[in-house]
């Protein structure tokens, strides 16, 4: 089976829109929002892969001059300003054009937000920008109404979560869209690159002790700890493979497995977020869940995203390609745990 390194899977609508953008064009997204209308959840994901693969994001302030009044328009748009804004701070560009990034993309969010005030992705861009070096709370329209210290959770550090964040932003989501992945990822990222990779890893398993409200969630946790390995190994220059033999990775990969996995219908495998199922994947194989990491990886058919695979190879020193490593893998998991050959009938 040939090998397709690509975050958009087999969602094959999405991938000609990519196409489109790529070359210039930006109807086949315009046509593909439309269609995907007020599944926020798929919103969510696909405008995030459209502006992380667009050619020339410019092309989306196109859309929104021909536009003005289009929702899908001025929330491209403002995704892809975010994603400017986080790339300007990171890149360690000048206090004064992260700034400059930063107000562009709030105020671009804003307009998004006007024109389809029940659409939760304006809110999980504003859970992004919150990464930056300014008060979270100027991102917030309502920070002065608000009853609760802005910062903390409904109820305060009772709650059982004790890192103070931008927990008002992900109500906003929550309101739109409750467990929207994007901006409970969004959250992740904030307290693993803002706080620390323990606060990530706090924030996911405290959100994993009651039932969260979309499975996908499930998921949370086992992103974490590839952070965590990360931070933890990075500089060990060939790093144990027991990380991922510790139970605390088979507990949170085989509880992704039951209650994400395995209750998703065969037919929605292709709307499913790949890096989800390549995390899962590479969890529960490097866990010695072989039988289960097989379903995932025959749902993921040709596809799979580089990461964690990609960096995982590196630090465990394994200087071969890690698609040479994950073909590997994948092929002496689906020979060890074949399908079943279906019984003839009479």
């Amino acid at each position: 089976m040939s090998l397709v390194v690509s975050p958009v899977g087999a969602d094959t609508a999405l991938r000609t829109a990519l196409q489109d953008l790529r070359l210039g064009r930006y109807h086949a997204a315009r046509d593909l929002l439309e269609m995907t209308g007020r599944e926020w959840g798929l919103r969510t994901s696909r405008s995030n892969l459209l502006a992380a693969g667009a050619g020339e994001p410019g092309i989306f302030k196109l859309w929104l001059d021909e536009e003005p009044n289009s929702p899908d328009a001025a929330m491209m748009w403002a995704r892809v300003l975010t994603r400017a804004a986080l790339k300007a701070y990171r890149s360690g560009m000048s206090e004064d054009v992260v700034g400059s990034a930063a107000r562009l993309a709030a105020k671009a969010g804003w307009r998004a937000s006007e024109l389809l005030p029940e659409c939760p992705v304006p809110w999980v861009d504003k859970i992004l920008l919150a990464q930056l070096p300014y008060p979270a709370h100027m991102l917030d329209p309502y920070a002065r109404r608000r009853q609760m210290p802005w910062d903390e959770l409904p109820g305060g550090r009772d709650q059982g979560m004790p890192h103070l964040g931008p927990w008002p932003l992900l109500g906003e989501v929550d309101a739109r869209h409750p467990g929207n992945r994007g901006g409970y990822h969004a959250m992740r990222q904030y307290f693993q690159r803002v706080r620390s990779t323990g606060a990530a890893m706090d924030f996911s398993c405290w959100m994993l002790l009651s039932e969260p409200p979309n499975p996908e969630l499930w998921l949370l946790a086992v992103y974490a700890l590839v952070d965590k390995f990360r931070t933890e190994h990075e500089d060990d220059g060939g790093a144990t493979s027991r990380f991922w033999q510790t139970g605390a990775v088979g507990h949170y990969a085989v509880q992704a497995y039951t209650k994400w996995f395995a209750q998703l219908p065969p037919a929605e495998y292709p709307w499913a977020s790949m890096a989800d199922l390549s995390h899962l994947a590479h969890a529960l194989v490097a866990n010695g869940e072989t039988q289960m990491a097989a379903d995932v990886l025959r749902a993921m058919g040709p596809y799979v995203t580089a990461q964690p695979w990609k960096d995982v190879n590196k630090i465990l020193g394994r200087f071969t390609d890690w698609m040479d490593w994950f073909l590997t893998l994948r092929a002496s998991t689906l020979r060890r745990w074949p399908l079943p050959t279906p019984t003839p009938t009479a």
